[in-house]
């Protein structure tokens, strides 16, 4: 039961101030069932093989996102059936899942990945390079994805500071293109920001989606 347990103080600690998204990677089938059989059906995972196979054996009401890098040669294979893809990080991308949208009939919703890390591995996005994603004619004309908000990851890092620097970074960036380029888009509301070891950091700096998944399943 220390799964279910975990998940209600979690649950108990956003106290509606941000939605969790369970990060099953690398977790096996029985604990994803534990916490879904708890009540949870609000799931992230990395990569788009795992996603896959995740989807073809578990309950189909289950909300997928991939929080993870995304290649365009994996769009494919999520965009039948992807609630919310957090890791946009190119014009190219959001183009491939545009088309994929498509062909799925499907409008995918995606969050804008912004690079504020001190670490060069993270992926992402700097101001000036989503400020020419979002004027280019290419984007203008999209039909079949929506940008409903913004995703950052902080540094790894003990310097509580810094971090908490970082997501003001992000909460920034989120407000500013709310103002410039969202002002009338009802559903750019998401700031994905805060993992299992500063969720609760992330969320007095504003975030309204936390990415949890060690100290949702720790026993």
């Amino acid at each position: 039961m220390a799964i279910a347990e975990n998940l209600k103080q979690i649950l108990t600690e956003l106290d509606d101030k941000a939605t969790l998204v369970a990060v099953t990677k690398n977790r096996p089938l029985e604990e994803i069932k534990e916490l879904y059989s708890a009540g949870y059906s609000i799931f992230g995972e990395n990569r788009v093989q795992d996603l896959v196979e995740k989807f073809d054996v578990l309950p189909k009401d289950i909300q997928w996102h991939l929080i993870g890098h995304l290649q365009t040669n994996k769009v494919k294979y999520i965009a039948p059936f992807v609630q919310l893809i957090h890791s946009v990080d190119s014009l190219k991308l959001l183009q491939t899942i545009d088309k994929e949208g498509f062909k799925n009939n499907r409008v995918i919703s995606c969050l804008l990945q912004f690079h504020v890390a001190e670490e060069e591995t993270k992926f992402g996005l700097n101001w000036d390079e989503a400020c020419l994603l979002l004027n280019s004619s290419e984007y203008k004309a999209m039909k079949n994805v929506q940008i409903i908000g913004i995703m950052g990851m902080a540094s790894n890092t003990e310097n509580q500071e810094q971090v908490a620097k970082e997501f003001e970074t992000l909460s920034h960036f989120f407000k500013t293109l709310k103002r410039d380029y969202f002002e009338k888009a009802a559903n750019f509301m998401e700031l994905s920001m805060g993992m299992s070891g500063d969720y609760q950091l992330a969320i007095q700096k504003g975030s309204t989606m936390v990415r949890v998944g060690s100290a949702l399943f720790r026993k």
